[in-house]
């Protein structure tokens, strides 16, 4: 092996794709040689959703492409695992040091440091993992809304004079309309692919065909680029098409339209093609010409600054036992419908697991009152919910599905991170969205064949936890409803029955 020219071999993991942010912001052409390392892990070994893995894959190689482009040397090396990819560029250039941003899981963190790699700091997020620990042990509770005033007043985003724009914080309230009769939503952008597309996709079909088990879903289904152009095309889309309508329908679930008026970014901005601080001033921007209320304006900027760098505050703040967490003691098995929806007859269900099994994503109200508080209702076992939701959604990063899934989804934490469980029945289901109409379950109805099953299993679950939650000031008024009910027993005896039959995929 010949003397190399390089002095650094710099790790770009495949959600780190920026040149401005993380290792590469540093990067010299002369002197460093960029690896990325696609792992058989990360490909293979659980039931991977094929849209999700082809979007994480397809976007590593165009920028690994576009970084060649630039006059990198660029290494895309496929190995078993991340180190043995690494253990492949030194064999290549050299005992080079190794230089990364900080990974974004628990488990490479692990290996890459037991590996000797040298870390920046990862500055994908507007608020730093110290920053983030210094406001969390101030807290007595990790109330989210509390994080998101201070982002609001450090980031000088929406303020003025130290007081909220509009005189509110929070305007939530003007964002739970339900969705409106025969109403036409924007069509989301289609991308065709390209010849880096169609060579992962070919790759990826192979691989189904030999080992089938390794894959679910359909995909590509077109509504997702692959490279930094097709971001910032989805932003400009959403800027100019959905912005303006975001807020009032952000939980709204309509079965005429996967998307809304959501602004379809989270991906893009999970594996690092659209950075939070380009987002939100892109945001603020158009927010000034006019046209766009301040309720979509901040339901918006919530989602980013606030919710979003929460979620991965609370990751890093928690250690990585924190997913293991089981409070509720619940162990069902995950039911079938959620790789199947033809197993059940309910047409919520049934519908977003449909829209998710097409395009590897369906917005937060489904995947929090509809996938998550079945989950809930029915005891899944939490980390088996927490697995199926990281193979399955195309944004599913550790950082964002671990908090959501195990502190807001199911409650597994005992409340560590939420106030209270989000458990619904039929009826919460019924306002926001029109998945109702045509189901043969009447979500009015708690006993009964008809009975929706979300109904029935909302009073199960009270019933099952009244211990636990009577103490809890945000569901004690609902337990309490628990003593008005006089069919209390055949709720009882209705919710083994429904159990018994979505645990066998008939109901």
């Amino acid at each position: 092996m010949a003397e190399s020219k390089f002095t650094r071999i710099l790790y770009v993991p495949h959600d780190h794709l920026n040149e401005s942010f993380g290792v590469l912001k540093t990067a010299n052409p002369a002197a460093d040689v960029l690896v990325l390392v696609e792992s058989a892990r990360m490909t293979s070994g659980r039931n991977w959703h094929k849209e999700r893995l082809f979007f994480l894959v397809a976007s590593a190689r165009q920028f690994a492409r576009s970084l060649e482009a630039k006059g990198f040397t660029v290494r895309y090396l496929q190995a078993p695992t991340t180190i043995d990819g690494l253990n492949l560029a030194r064999a290549e250039f050299g005992p080079l040091e190794i230089h990364c941003a900080e990974p974004s899981s628990y488990r490479q963190m692990a290996a890459l440091s037991e590996f000797g790699v040298h870390f920046v700091e990862n500055d994908f997020f507007l608020t730093s993992r110290p920053l983030f620990k210094l406001w969390a042990e101030k807290q007595k509770t990790f109330v989210m809304e509390n994080f998101y005033r201070a982002q609001r007043m450090r980031l000088g985003i929406l303020v003025d004079n130290g007081k909220p724009e509009g005189g509110r914080w929070n305007f939530d309230a003007d964002n739970r309309l339900p969705p409106p009769k025969g109403h036409v939503y924007p069509q989301p952008l289609s991308f065709e692919p390209d010849e880096i597309d169609r060579q992962v996709l070919a790759e990826i079909e192979g691989r189904r065909k030999a080992h089938p088990e390794d894959y679910w879903g359909d995909g590509p289904s077109g509504v997702w680029g692959t490279t930094r152009a097709a971001a910032l095309a989805q932003l400009d889309d959403f800027l100019s098409n959905r912005f303006e309508n975001f807020g009032p329908y952000e939980d709204a679930m309509p079965r005429d339209s996967w998307s809304v008026y959501h602004s379809l970014l989270s991906p893009y901005m999970n594996v690092g093609l659209l950075h939070a601080s380009e987002v939100i001033e892109a945001v603020r921007v158009r927010f000034q010409q006019g046209g766009v209320s301040l309720a979509s304006c901040e339901g918006f900027v919530r989602q980013v600054i606030g919710w979003r760098e929460y979620i991965n505050g609370i990751y890093w703040f928690f250690n990585d036992s924190y997913r293991e967490s089981n409070g509720l003691a619940a162990n069902r098995k995950l039911l079938p419908l959620y790789w199947n929806p033809q197993a059940t007859e309910m047409n919520c269900a049934r519908s977003v697991v449909e829209d998710l099994r097409e395009r590897s994503w369906v917005h937060h109200i489904p995947r929090l009152m509809v996938l998550s508080n079945l989950a809930l209702l029915t005891a899944v076992n939490p980390q088996e919910y927490l697995d199926w939701m990281r193979q399955t959604f195309i944004d599913a990063s550790e950082w964002v599905m671990v908090p959501n899934v195990i502190g807001m989804g199911v409650h597994a934490d005992n409340g560590q991170m939420m106030t209270k469980p989000y458990a619904a029945g039929g009826a919460y289901v019924n306002r926001m969205s029109n998945y109702c109409g045509g189901c043969r379950f009447d979500p009015k109805k708690r006993t009964g064949e008809d009975a929706c099953p979300l109904t029935t299993l909302y009073w199960d679950f009270l019933d099952r936890n009244r211990e636990g939650f009577a103490r809890n000031h945000r569901i004690a008024q609902q337990v309490k409803g628990l003593d008005r009910l006089s069919d209390l027993p055949e709720v009882r005896a209705r919710a083994r029955e429904v159990l018994a039959k979505l645990e066998a995929g008939e109901l």
